[in-house]
């Protein structure tokens, strides 16, 4: 590839630039002290990755709150992070400041693990549930998420992610199946209402055009219920409610929507496409496809479900090698108006410098992601994620953590 690919080209977002049209994906990793803030560990990664030189870096799933949350180790953003936050910033800013660095913040919700935080929900899922929250307890956590921006703001990060997707709080408010009847469920009007309400006031309360507002979100979860299907039971796919989400969100101040689908606790393989069945990539192109037509085109649609592509070596049919690469796609789907920026989670932990090499021509360097998906073992068992193929710190970790679920079995037995 020559450099003319349009992966390589800049683009607006708001009122800010990116060099190029590389994003990483907000990657929890697990690594935070006990206050949730950055290690020397988060920081090792995040100066690779903007050594890396994507256009913009989402930074991990980082919680408003201690009490409901996924991952014992998980990074936090309230009133006593910010000085940590602060300095984090400041620290990778001089790693290279040409990245846009954005915060994505969350809350756990039904996905809060029990072990030490407190779950919850909107509405009891069969396999999930929790204490159900009431009216009051959203407008607490309303505040939690604009106080949480304004720390981001503060910090110095260029904008933050409002998280609407992957079976988290924000997204089980908006799913069909949300149909209780209370302030914030049964019609969209009201399963809508936390969204549009969070980013009016994110908007409003910072006040500061330069700084970025997005969301990204689920299209379709791929479960009955689910976002983006037709009924609360209803395993039939309806994009009606996606779409006015993301022209609701954009009315109200959106720069970017960072398309996704799934949700991993659930539908796995659809939010990452399984190297088996790698073709669920393809959905991720319809999504964008259809966010595209229905925003307006200084609205800046980020794809995901790339790192499946990797150097064409992969199990899809039907196409040539050369035809089935990241940069093949990536290149196609920006120069035919179905995405503007391409997203790269798996990849980067396989290989946060895939960017650069890629812009510079050395794409036989790069490491290519396995979709071994050993990351996600690590994740779900609570430990520090990385790439266990080509970083043998996380090889020994998965191994041992492995080793001591086996001593576990082997006394219960």
């Amino acid at each position: 590839m020559t450099s003319q690919n349009a992966l390589f080209t800049p683009i607006k977002i708001g009122n800010k630039t990116a060099v190029n049209r590389f994003v990483i994906n907000a990657m929890e990793c697990c690594d935070s002290d006990k206050e949730g803030n950055p290690t020397e560990r988060t920081y090792e990664r995040y100066a690779n990755l903007f050594n890396g030189q994507a256009g913009l870096i989402d930074l991990e799933a980082i919680t408003v709150t201690y009490e409901n949350r996924g991952r014992e180790w998980q990074l936090s953003i309230m009133p006593h992070n910010e000085p940590a936050l602060t300095k984090f910033v400041s620290s990778l800013r001089k790693v290279n400041d040409k990245p846009l660095f954005i915060f994505q913040l969350t809350h756990a919700g039904e996905l809060s693990h029990p072990d030490f935080s407190k779950r919850v929900c909107v509405k009891p899922l069969h396999g999930f549930g929790g204490d159900l929250l009431s009216e009051e307890d959203i407008e607490r956590i309303l505040d939690e998420f604009v106080e949480a921006a304004k720390v981001a703001y503060r910090a110095g990060a260029d904008g933050v992610d409002l998280k609407l997707c992957h079976g988290y709080l924000g997204s089980q408010l908006l799913r069909p199946y949300n149909d209780r009847k209370w302030k914030y469920g049964g019609s969209w009007e009201n399963r809508s209402r936390f969204a549009f309400e969070l980013i009016e006031r994110v908007v409003r309360e910072i006040n500061d055009p330069n700084f970025l507002v997005g969301s990204k979100v689920s299209v379709w979860e791929g479960f009955p219920g689910g976002c983006g299907s037709a009924g609360p039971d209803s395993s039939v796919m309806d994009l009606t409610e996606s779409i006015a989400l993301v022209k609701g969100l954009e009315e109200r101040g959106a720069s970017y929507i960072l398309q996704s689908a799934g949700s991993p606790s659930i539908t796995l393989a659809l939010s990452q496409p399984d190297k088996k069945i790698p073709d669920y990539a393809y959905l991720h192109h319809t999504f964008t496809k259809v966010l595209k037509d229905n925003l307006k085109p200084e609205t800046v649609v980020i794809g995901s479900a790339y790192s499946i592509f990797r150097d064409g070596k992969n199990a899809l049919q039907a196409l040539e090698q050369e035809k089935k690469t990241l940069l093949y796609w990536g290149d196609k789907n920006i120069r035919d108006g179905v995405v503007d920026m391409v997203a790269l989670g798996r990849q980067s932990l396989a290989d946060p410098f895939t960017p650069a090499k890629l812009i510079d021509g050395k794409e036989s360097e790069v490491n290519w992601c396995t979709a071994d998906d050993h990351c996600i073992e690590l994740l779900i068992r609570q430990r520090g994620v990385g790439c266990c193929t080509f970083n043998k710190p996380y090889t020994e970790a998965l191994q041992q953590v492995r080793k001591e679920e086996g001593l576990l079995k082997a006394k219960r037995t």
